[in-house]
């Protein structure tokens, strides 16, 4: 019997301190950390820009960031959702540009009113989505060609729209109030209150059914120090918020969908098809998943959520120009996703994972413009990043190989 067949109540061995140490050490081996690095990378990043500038950790500073990742966070979780096929998506960037493009000139130029100008731009993000998905699931295009070209495509789509005045100014206040819109102390605190009960409940409810069920349940002291964790780091969240302007609607709204992608991923048929294409396609496909199906799904997906994410970043800077959607918001949002643990080789990533990604690349672009340090070396420090992720990545799938062979 292998590892990997294995009856996981094998691993279980010692128990306390021992026991934990033991269960370390097998992860480990197995580059089965999880968020862990991340989360330890994150805490280094923090840690030395503090250092360096007491700003970092203001109140007013760390809700400026939260502004400053949303946006690219929210497509970030379109691109775990490709990878997880073990696909790519390099559209996103100007698909959210061009959403975004779209929208300005309905609200801006033809008075459209907020609702639909934001409704039109996330169709249009979803029917991108569903031709980029026609062109690899039925002419068999690979997705690194096929959205390519879409970028390319839809870069041009967006000085289209614009015309030859180049950019285009938002005053539609339907529209701006969706990145500047803060709620005041009492609904900070509800929504914080309800965030911690919620997930209290959720995670002791999957304890008792994993236990009803005969399934592997954890430590209670690792669910407390978990939980434990969570709602310090919700407490202090709420404390941030309400020492500034409030709880942002941009960080509720790029949340929000991470908790949606997140169910979806791992609550529904759906999410586990997509893990079940991603780790394995032919294995996928001979046990009756619908491959092709759950593959044009994602790609709509994954554009929608960029349509999203245009729309967020209109609404902060205020206007949508031929930059809208650069170059450096994909590379951005693909970094993300791989620095926040979702692998390249497909089968293996959460969509919380796009939002520890984005937040520790927002902390090393924020940290860096504090100290003024040029552009030049964020895009540098941004890559080394992005290459040690990627090699964690691949040395981690070597390891869970070795053990598999085991």
């Amino acid at each position: 019997m292998t590892a990997s067949s294995a009856d996981p109540r094998l691993f279980v061995g010692k128990t306390g301190v021992a026991g934990a140490w033991e269960d370390f050490r097998r992860r480990l081996a197995q580059g089965d950390l999880g968020s862990l690095p991340v989360l330890l990378g994150l805490v280094a990043v923090v840690a030395y820009f503090q250092w360096q500038n007491s700003a970092f950790l203001s109140a007013g500073n760390l809700t400026n960031l939260t502004l400053q990742i949303a946006a690219v966070a929210t497509i970030s979780v379109g691109v775990v959702l490709v990878l997880l096929l073990g696909e790519i998506d390099l559209s996103v960037g100007a698909v959210s540009g061009f959403a975004a493009a779209v929208m300005a000139v309905l609200a801006g130029r033809h008075g459209v009113g907020a609702p639909a100008s934001i409704a039109a731009a996330l169709a249009v993000g979803a029917i991108v989505g569903a031709l980029n998905g026609l062109w690899v699931t039925r002419f068999r295009v690979p997705a690194f060609l096929v959205t390519l070209a879409g970028l390319l495509v839809w870069q041009g789509a967006l000085l289209r729209v614009l015309g030859r005045q180049g950019s285009i100014n938002i005053t539609n206040k339907g529209i701006i109030d969706v990145a500047n819109t803060f709620f005041d102390s009492t609904v900070t605190w509800a929504v914080a209150v309800a965030t911690v009960v919620l997930t209290v409940a959720f995670r002791l409810t999957a304890r008792r059914r994993r236990a009803a069920a005969g399934l592997v349940v954890e430590p209670m002291w690792k669910t407390a120090l978990s939980l434990g964790i969570i709602t310090a780091c919700v407490v202090a969240a709420a404390l941030v918020f309400e020492s500034d302007r409030g709880l942002p609607l941009a960080a509720c709204i790029c949340v929000g969908l991470v908790v949606v992608v997140d169910t979806l991923l791992r609550r529904t048929r759906f999410g586990r098809h997509v893990y079940a294409v991603g780790g394995n396609i032919e294995a996928a496909r001979r046990a009756g998943i619908r491959v092709e199906r759950v593959r044009l799904l994602v790609f709509v997906l994954a554009s929608t959520l960029a349509a999203m994410g245009g729309i967020l970043a209109a609404s902060r800077s205020l206007s949508v120009s031929q930059s809208s959607g650069g170059n450096d918001v994909l590379l951005y949002a693909i970094a993300g996703a791989v620095i926040g643990g979702t692998s390249l080789f497909g089968g293996r990533g959460t969509a919380w994972s796009a939002l520890l990604g984005a937040l520790v690349i927002g902390s090393i672009l924020n940290g860096m413009t504090l100290l003024s340090i040029d552009s030049d070396m964020r895009f540098i420090v941004t890559g080394v990043v992005l290459l040690i992720a990627a090699t964690i990545d691949a040395v981690s799938r070597r390891g869970r190989a070795s053990a598999g062979r085991a």
